[in-house]
């Protein structure tokens, strides 16, 4: 059972992008950086949870780059200039790991936990037991599960989702409010 004030700097937090980090276009993907917009208190949650947490990465699909409709030149783009708006807010993140392919059997695809894998290859210190999967969607929370982590849901984008879920551990409306209950323990 997950308890926030069990959390210090030996946790792991892994997050969705687009609908966590940044508002998500319905049905369509981030092509460039101009239509990159973090949801609003983000830049500050992440600054205090680098401060709680030992290690942040980023865990998302980008199927818009294996249907080409993208290129991964513009996504890393959009990582970069996303990561300097992090640091230049006195947040971090130590990695951001993406899947590209369009077959969802791909083991990096969520809900499989190929990224998980990676990550823990990265940075061997990693404790997945020691770890949350924060998402907006139950393919998230099955990709937490899938690698052993604690789950939290955000409904930025599905305020209706039906809980409590077998899947989710907690739910919180957004990013910023969990930072804020965080900070409360």
């Amino acid at each position: 059972m997950l308890n926030l004030q069990d959390i210090d700097s030996s946790w792991t937090l892994f997050l969705d992008r687009d609908g966590v980090i940044n508002h998500e276009k319905e049905a369509d993907y981030i092509y460039h950086y101009g239509e990159f917009e973090f949801y609003e208190g983000v830049r500050q949650a992440l600054q205090y949870l680098s401060t709680r947490f030992g290690k942040i990465i980023i865990i998302t699909n980008q199927r818009g780059v294996g249907r080409q409709l993208m290129t991964e030149d513009d996504l890393l783009s959009i990582h970069d200039q996303m990561l300097a708006d992090i640091e230049a807010a006195g947040g971090r993140v130590h990695k951001i790991y993406y899947c590209t392919a369009n077959d969802d059997k791909h083991s990096h695809r969520k809900p499989n936990a190929g990224m998980a894998r990676d990550a823990l290859r990265d940075f061997p210190e990693i404790e997945l037991t020691k770890s949350i999967m924060i998402g907006n969607k139950i393919s998230d929370m099955q990709f937490g599960r899938n690698a052993g982590m604690h789950t939290i849901f955000v409904q930025t984008t599905d305020p209706d989702q039906s809980l409590p879920h077998p899947l989710v551990d907690m739910a919180f409306t957004d990013l910023a409010a969990f930072a804020k209950a965080l900070q409360e323990t």
